[in-house]
C-alpha cells in the first residue's frame, strides 16, 4: 500500500514500486513539501523513516512537478534498493526517454552524467546514452513546423501472444478493409497544408504486407500527394510469410526507401511458441528477396520471448548480424494489458535478461553498429530498454523524431496517436484515434476536424 502527498506523486511512485517484486506488499508513505528553494520529504517504509532534501529552482509548475517527482522517486528507489539489496540497470529512472532527460541537462550547460549517477543509473547505460546522442548528430533537429506522417494498418496474419495492439488475424478483419482504406484516404486528404516540412513517412501496423497488393497500392496512392520528394519513406513490411516480390516492387514504384523485416527470433521453437507461422529460414529468404530492390532494411528482435534461452537469443543476434541489415532493433519483452501472454505470466522474471542485453551490445558494436535511439516501457523484463542500432549513415529520421519528441506527428488510422509539439512551451498535445476498427470508422470525420484545429494552433 502506497500513500503520497502531494497526491500527484502517487502514480510515478507506483512505477518505482513495480520495479521491485514484493514491494507492493510493503506499507509506504511519502510526504513532501517545497519552500521555494528546497524540496524536503520524509519516507516511511514499514514504519521506518528516511528524510531527504534537495535544492531546486522551480520557476513554473511544470518544472516544480518534474523535480518533485524526481526527488520523491529517488528517495523511494534508494529505500527499496536497500530493502531488497538490488540495483536496477536504469536506477530510479522510470521515464521512457532517458535521452530527453540527458539532453535537458546538456541544454542547461551542464553534463548529464552527475544526475544519472545520482539516480543510480549503471555506468554501461550512461555510456549507452552518450553513444545515442552522438549517433543522432546531423539528424536530431528541434524546429517549429517539422512533422512526420504515420499511417496505421492494424492487420496481421496472426496475433502474437505478446502483442497488446488491437489487431486480429486478417481473416477476421478483412471485411473492414474497403471502408478502412476509404477513411484513411479521407484523413490524408484532410491533412493537406497542415505542416511546413515533412521529415518522414512511416506506414506501420500490424503488418502492412498482410494486405493484398492492390489494397496496399491504394494506401501508397493516398499518401502520394503529401509525400515530399527526398523524404524518408518507411513501410513496416513485417513477417516473411506475407512477403512477395510483387509487393516489394510496388514499394519501389512509390518511392519507399526503408522496410522493416520483423524476425523477432531466429529460433523455430520460439517462433512457434509466440504464434508465428513462418520459420527462421524464411526470414533469411525475405532478406534475400528484398536485397535487389536496394531498400534500407531493419530487423527486429525481442529479448525475453516465451521460454527462449540465453543461447537461443545469442543465436538470433548472430543470425541477424550475418544477414547484415542496415538497422537492428533489440527490444526487451514488455507485457502490456491486452497481450495474451500477460494473462499467462503475472510478472516477468529477469532470468538471463542482463546477459542477453550485454551480448547484443557487444556483438552489434563489434559488427560496426551504433545505438541511435532508445526508449523504455512499463513492465519490461529486467527493467531494461529497447534500442535501435544502425550502420553509419543509415539511422532513421522517423525513429529519432518520435523517440525524442522533437517534431509533430500526424497519425492516421485506428490506434494512431497524433502529436502536436509546442517546443517553446515544452509541452505536447495528443489526439488518440479509437483502437478498434469499427469505432474508428464511425469517428473518422470528427478526428479530421479535431486534427485540423490542433494543427492550426500556434505557440503562444
Amino acid at each position: 500500500m502506497l500513500k503520497a502527498q502531494p497526491a500527484f506523486l502517487e502514480q510515478e511512485l507506483n512505477e518505482v514500486v513495480r520495479l521491485f517484486p514484493g514491494a507492493e506488499d510493503l506499507e509506504i508513505e511519502l510526504l513532501q513539501d517545497f519552500d521555494g528553494a528546497v524540496f524536503r520529504g520524509v519516507l516511511r517504509l514499514n514504519g521506518e523513516e528516511t528524510h531527504y532534501s534537495h535544492e531546486g529552482a522551480a520557476e513554473n509548475e511544470i518544472v516544480f512537478k518534474s523535480l518533485a517527482r524526481r526527488y520523491s522517486k529517488l528517495a523511494l528507489y534508494n529505500a527499496l534498493s536497500a530493502h531488497f539489496s538490488r540495483h536496477l540497470p536504469w536506477g530510479a529512472l522510470t521515464g521512457i526517454r532517458p535521452t530527453r532527460l540527458a539532453r535537458g541537462e546538456l541544454e542547461k550547460g551542464r553534463g548529464f552524467v552527475p544526475l544519472f549517477r545520482e539516480m543510480d543509473v549503471g555506468e554501461d547505460n550512461i555510456g549507452l546514452v552518450s553513444r545515442v546522442i552522438k549517433a543522432q548528430e546531423g539528424l536530431y533537429e528541434r524546429k517549429e513546423g517539422n512533422c512526420d506522417l504515420y499511417v496505421s494498418l492494424p492487420f496481421c496474419p496472426t496475433r502474437c501472444v505478446y502483442c497488446s495492439f488491437v489487431t486480429a488475424p486478417i481473416d477476421r478483419t478483412r471485411q473492414y478493409i474497403p471502408a478502412y482504406l476509404d477513411c484513411l484516404k479521407r484523413e490524408l486528404e484532410g491533412a493537406e497544408g497542415l505542416w511546413e516540412n515533412l521529415r518522414s513517412v512511416y506506414i506501420g501496423g500490424g503488418t502492412p504486407f498482410a494486405l493484398d497488393t492492390e489494397d496496399l497500392r491504394a494506401v501508397l496512392e493516398a499518401v502520394e500527394p503529401l509525400r515530399t520528394n527526398g523524404c524518408e519513406y518507411t513501410v513496416e513490411a513485417g513477417r516473411p510469410d506475407v512477403f512477395t516480390e510483387e509487393k516489394l516492387a510496388l514499394l519501389k514504384e512509390y518511392g519507399v526507401t526503408r522496410i522493416c523485416i520483423n524476425a523477432q527470433s531466429f529460433s523455430d521453437r520460439t517462433l512457434e511458441a509466440i504464434g508465428r507461422k513462418h520459420t527462421a529460414k524464411e526470414v533469411g529468404e525475405a532478406f534475400e528477396l528484398a536485397r535487389p530492390f536496394g531498400f534500407v532494411t531493419n530487423c527486429d528482435l525481442i529479448a525475453g520471448l516465451t521460454g527462449e534461452s540465453l543461447e537461443e537469443f545469442r543465436g538470433s543476434i548472430d543470425s541477424a548480424v550475418a544477414l547484415s541489415p542496415d538497422n537492428i532493433t533489440v527490444h526487451t519483452l514488455c507485457l502490456k494489458k491486452g497481450a495474451r501472454l500477460k494473462e499467462e505470466v503475472e510478472r516477468l522474471k529477469e532470468g538471463d535478461m542482463g546477459e542477453m542485453i550485454a551480448y547484443a551490445r557487444e556483438k552489434l558494436t563489434a559488427a560496426g553498429y551504433e545505438p541511435y535511439y532508445l526508449y523504455r516501457q512499463k513492465y519490461m523484463a529486467g527493467a531494461h530498454e529497447n534500442t535501435g542500432w544502425t550502420k553509419p549513415g543509415r539511422a532513421s529520421v522517423y525513429n529519432i523524431d518520435v523517440m525524442e519528441e522533437t517534431a509533430d506527428n500526424f497519425a492516421v488510422g485506428a490506434n494512431a496517436v497524433t502529436k502536436k509539439v509546442f517546443l517553446k512551451e515544452g509541452r505536447i498535445e495528443r489526439i488518440g484515434s479509437p483502437k478498434d476498427i469499427p469505432t474508428y470508422l464511425e469517428k473518422t470525420e470528427k478526428l479530421i476536424e479535431e486534427k485540423k484545429k490542433l494543427f492550426a494552433r500556434r505557440e503562444g
